[in-house]
């Protein structure tokens, strides 16, 4: 009995730990895929493709409060001592997405590529976490119409310098976003669909992602690009609920450290002008920072002037007729 009882109460725990919420638009009550779970502190998750996440006093004692996002939808805030199982959002009409539609014509084009910069120095990446969106600016040097076919993604898998017999397996799931150059910053988000990929220990260290069915086709003002990760991807390809942060103990206190997710994200010294910008996503106003030495005195990247991430990009430029 004493048996059944301890593996009753494990069960019920589990049960505890693994309360599943499910974000929905309040119209079509359809789920809204990977919208924003902020916790007003600055830290955060994700729902999965399906409006799924999850949530625990357990897991985050000390929050109080829930702010549900997505593009499109009203901000809910919810306290977390109740909350619904189905979480609706109502539509917000001055943040529904513009339709582009694009009816391409088959005309011929030259392709061009800007290469990404490479390289497999662990002193020298990112550490991605959930917490941070990075975004890379990319002029239209030509009148002619430019569509992104593939974009190149440095990556280093592993995560040390270390040698390794293949190293840790894993699956990242990222998001991609394009944003429009407001005055040498991103600014309005442009109305494509968010671009979901998975990154493995498989993968080249230069990733490339084709975006060609996307038609994604640079302003003249030039175009940002965005990469955000949103966690690791369990067996079955979708995102894992897991805990995303891990609490450090200090002189001053307890501190939240932010999980960080492979594969690293390569900076470089090579690119002359700062054309990275970064900006934390659970914060209210998700202001956007150029990543230079007036980001950070101590940043390690910055002091070493690798102060920006090596995105490259295959172009068509097509011919006027």
């Amino acid at each position: 009995m004493k048996k059944l009882f301890l593996l009753l109460l494990l069960f019920l725990a589990q049960i505890v730990c693994s309360q599943t919420y499910t974000v929905l638009d309040s119209v079509q009550n359809t789920p809204i895929s990977f919208a924003t779970i902020s916790f007003g502190n600055g830290n955060g998750t994700f729902a999965d493709a399906d409006g799924n996440f999850q949530f625990s006093k357990k897991w985050y004692p000390d929050i109080d409060t829930l702010y549900i996002s997505a593009l499109g939808h009203k901000e809910r805030v919810i306290s977390t001592t109740l909350i619904p199982k189905k979480i609706k959002l109502a539509q917000d009409v001055s943040e529904l997405k513009e339709v582009i539609i694009t009816a391409e014509k088959k005309r011929r084009y030259k392709t061009r590529k800007i290469a990404s910069e490479v390289h497999n120095d662990y002193f020298k990446c990112w550490l991605p976490t959930v917490e941070s969106e990075i975004a890379v600016f990319f002029p239209k040097n030509t009148q002619k119409p430019t569509k992104i076919a593939s974009i190149y993604l440095p990556i280093k898998v592993e995560s040390s310098n270390r040698n390794s017999s293949g190293g840790q397996s894993f699956s990242t799931i990222f998001k991609m976003q394009f944003y429009t150059n407001d005055m040498g910053a991103p600014g309005k988000r442009l109305a494509y669909d968010d671009i979901i990929f998975n990154v493995t220990n498989k993968d080249k260290i230069n990733f490339e992602l084709n975006v060609s069915e996307h038609k994604v086709y640079i302003p003249k003002g030039g175009i940002f690009v965005s990469i955000q990760v949103l966690g690791y991807a369990d067996k079955n390809g979708k995102l894992q609920q897991t805990k995303k942060y891990h609490e450090v103990e200090t002189r001053k206190g307890i501190v939240k450290v932010s999980t960080t997710f492979r594969p690293l994200l390569p900076f470089t010294n090579k690119i002359n002008d700062y054309r990275t910008f970064t900006r934390r996503v659970f914060f209210k106003n998700r202001t956007w920072q150029r990543f230079d030495p007036e980001y950070s005195e101590t940043n390690n990247l910055i002091k070493n002037n690798n102060t920006n991430y090596g995105m490259g990009l295959k172009l068509h430029l097509y011919e006027d007729k």
